[in-house]
This record gives C-alpha cells, structure tokens and sequence, in this order.
C-alpha cells in the first residue's frame, strides 16, 4: 500500500516526534509517501515557515500552512 498525502498530514496531527523527523530530513521523509510534485513543494514550504514557529504551535502552523495552500 502506497502512503500519501493524507497519511503523512494525519501523521503529523497526531505524532509530535514525526513532526520533528520530517522537518530534520524532509528529503528522507519524503521518500516514503507518494506525492505530486506540488504536494511536495507544499509540504516543503510548509516545513519552511515552521523555522520562525514555536514548537508548542508547530503542529497546528504546519495544518494550517496546508490548508491554506489548498484552500486557495
């Protein structure tokens, strides 16, 4: 079974140390879902913003980054 878009977004809800993981390596991350090039850009740009976000508010910063990004 194939992991994508919705299982590394439900990941991150719920996994604070997956979180952590995929802003460290995102490239190594990243490897193991199957994603589009824009929802990899995405991500990569969410991941981004979280660098000015305390961690306590990156979670919910990295949710709303996307669905920001989705919602437009």
């Amino acid at each position: 079974m194939e992991r994508g878009i919705q299982e590394l977004v439900g990941r991150v809800m719920i996994d604070p140390d997956f979180l952590d993981e995929l802003v460290r390596a995102p490239d190594t991350v990243l490897a193991a879902y199957r994603l589009s090039p824009e929802e990899r850009e995405t991500i990569l740009q969410a991941i981004d913003r979280l660098g000015h976000t305390p961690d306590s508010r990156q979670t919910r910063a990295f949710q709303t980054a996307l669905v920001k990004r989705w919602a437009t």
